[in-house]
């Protein structure tokens, strides 16, 4: 469904929203810009109170979206790591510990090279294409380290460093833009801030503008991304306002959560967050990202996220300059997962041949097969000892196996 057809169901689901918030033919996709990270930042909007002061989301039916979501079944076996691989390259790998040292940060900087075992990477021959995770995000004390490690990897992995205050924003405005200048200089391209929840739960929008226009000067070329710790916004009309204002401010990215609050990325949380970039980019012909993080542990979760942004957003914003997912300990189970259910021409062929059913024409494009290479199949020995002579995709597209 394109993102035009979804508009009704915004006024549905995502809350009653003002007029003119269609995209006017004359707008799409000319004069269109990018905040991602390939382009350069994100200039501000001017602050336009009107776009948000009669919103109210529609909260029953945001809930039950995000039912249907949960509900639905993932992808499975040879297609599953195909999307967990493509998972990967959107992860922000973090370490966020009072614990971190150097040695982490080495270790950290080393799995985001190599993120998948080589032996993996070759049986899907996916060794020579240079996977890696998107970014590396540390604590401002520790960019340094990151930096350094990277390089002497020989990379190009940005390093993301979260500020301001990290994770409450509970210190003063001066000192949290020092943090950000201080990132900036130790050599962070990427910095997620954080904002001050207070603002969005007494109502106070333009203080909120300024506070994020500020973070955005202090980063200068680097790329921000405001962090707006949704669980602790009261609701999710709050949310949906919070990124706007976040968005019109010069936010490259939106970002959920700060992986410390008790309740993090959630579905709910996501979709309102999801539509308000859309408004955003109908409105202004702008593209934000989006980041969730917190609680994004399993390769089954991370397919999910990305199943929810293709069909909010679009293919568009399946990138890493628009989405990001936060994580930790993601990558493992990911690993965990691509071993289990490997995209490899045995599994592949096995697979079908134990079932009753056709081999797709899609599955043996890529290789010509002779009838010497199949496995042997007691039901298709007899036709392949009288047709030696074929090749595998002359006869899998009509034959079918038993």
């Amino acid at each position: 469904m394109s993102a035009r057809n979804r508009g009704t169901e915004l006024d549905q689901v995502g809350g009653a929203t003002e007029e003119g918030v269609d995209l006017p033919s004359s707008l799409h996709p000319t004069g269109m810009h990018t905040s991602g990270f390939g382009c350069f930042p994100m200039e501000p909007e001017a602050l336009n109170l009107s776009w948000i002061s009669k919103m109210q989301v529609n909260q029953p039916a945001v809930l039950r979206r995000a039912q249907q979501i949960q509900a639905r079944r993932t992808v499975k076996k040879e297609w599953q790591a195909a999307w967990l691989l493509k998972a990967v390259t959107f992860i922000d790998l973090t370490t966020l510990s009072g614990d971190d040292t150097s040695s982490n940060i080495q270790r950290l900087c080393y799995k985001a090279k190599y993120p998948i075992r080589e032996d993996l990477l070759k049986t899907l021959n996916m060794h020579d294409k240079g996977l890696t995770t998107a970014a590396v995000c540390v604590y401002p004390a520790r960019v340094c380290d990151a930096v350094r490690a990277l390089k002497a990897a020989g990379c190009t992995i940005p390093v993301a460093s979260v500020a301001t205050g990290f994770p409450a924003g509970q210190t003063h405005l001066k000192t949290r833009l020092e943090e950000i200048r201080l990132a900036v200089e130790d050599g962070a391209t990427e910095i997620d801030v954080v904002i001050n929840r207070t603002l969005v739960l007494t109502g106070q929008w333009e203080a909120l503008y300024d506070e994020i226009r500020q973070f955005r000067k202090a980063c200068g070329e680097a790329h921000l991304k405001t962090i707006l710790a949704t669980g602790e916004l009261g609701s999710l009309t709050n949310v949906y306002k919070a990124s706007m204002i976040a968005m019109m401010a010069g936010s490259d990215f939106i970002k959920t959560s700060t992986g410390k609050e008790t309740v993090n990325a959630t579905f709910p949380v996501a979709i309102v967050m999801l539509r308000a970039i859309r408004d955003f980019f109908w409105k202004t012909g702008n593209k934000v990202g989006f980041k969730p993080a917190g609680g994004i542990r399993s390769a089954k979760d991370s397919l999910a996220w990305l199943s929810l942004v293709k069909e909010e957003l679009g293919d568009e914003w399946l990138t890493p300059d628009l989405f990001r997912i936060g994580a930790s300990t993601l990558l493992s189970d990911i690993e965990r997962q691509v071993c289990n259910n490997p995209l490899s021409w045995d599994k592949l062929t096995s697979v079908f041949l134990r079932k009753k059913r056709k081999i797709p024409y899609w599955a043996m494009r890529t290789r010509e097969k002779t009838s010497s290479d199949l496995p042997h199949c007691t039901q298709t020995s007899a036709f392949i000892q009288a047709n030696p002579h074929l090749k595998w995709a002359d006869w899998t597209r009509e034959r079918e196996c038993a």
